[in-house]
């Protein structure tokens, strides 16, 4: 397992994809959002920073799904997951190895786009203990739902494209973009059932009012929920990934 994370972070560390979707873009985003909507007449700069920062961070944690299923997809077609299977290695033992350089990941791009918040436009943090859970179980949410679609798509543009409904589906749906406040009613009572809401919810309850790892219980909890179900779509859907491996 170990020898497949290390391997895995290694070639990971050398894919400049990843660093733009991770990192580049992300901050992009942040800094043309935040120019255009604290320009805006009645809007507050502290609102528009919070609001910005952690959906936007919320949301480019799920485009590490594209770089998981990326990766699932050419170790089906180049024949390593058929060797693998041939090996005592286990399938959690397997997952587990590929999945813990995405966690990784995942969690130093929350910490380098909160320090860049921190950096550029004062956003404060709050309990830090509290900032850390929330952050390993967004991180849980989005890499766990790339195992179970790494798995079920047949070819990387169908992984993309599915990807990017998620990720900007969720978001828009999630009041990622926009406050919840100012949507449609029916938009408000959708959102709830989208977990990137709950993300952004936990964060701004940090964020905002000082909260600690109880306050934020709720949205923790679903998060958790969320992330087991798509473990559990991954380790259900291996056979048929295997089937598709080439030998």
């Amino acid at each position: 397992m170990w020898a497949i994370a290390q391997m895995e972070l290694k070639k990971n560390i050398h894919d400049k994809g990843i660093w733009f979707w991770t990192f580049i873009l992300p901050i992009l985003f942040i800094i043309v959002f935040v120019a255009v909507f604290s320009g805006q007449e009645g809007v507050e700069y502290a609102e528009t920073v919070t609001q910005i920062i952690p959906g936007y961070t919320v949301m480019f944690t799920f485009f590490i799904m594209i770089s998981i299923l990326i990766t699932f997809i050419k170790d089906r077609e180049r024949g390593m997951v058929a060797r693998i299977a041939s090996t005592p290695i286990s399938v959690s033992s397997y997952f587990l190895g590929k999945w813990i350089p995405f966690m990784i990941i995942v969690l130093l791009q929350i910490a380098v786009l909160f320090l860049f918040g921190v950096l550029v436009y004062d956003l404060p943090l709050g309990d830090p203990t509290a900032l850390i859970v929330m952050s390993l179980f967004q991180a849980f949410l989005a890499t766990s739902w790339g195992l179970a679609m790494a798995v079920l798509v047949k070819t990387e543009n169908m992984g993309i494209a599915l990807t990017q409904i998620i990720a900007l589906g969720g978001a828009l749906l999630g009041g990622l973009w926009m406050p919840i406040e100012i949507m449609p009613d029916i938009m408000q009572t959708i959102c709830k059932f989208i977990p990137q809401y709950w993300g952004l919810e936990g964060y701004k309850e940090i964020i905002l009012h000082d909260g600690g790892v109880l306050d934020i219980w709720q949205p923790l909890a679903i998060l958790l929920v969320g992330g087991a179900i798509g473990v559990l779509i991954a380790i259900t859907g291996y056979q048929r990934y295997l089937r598709l491996a080439k030998s």
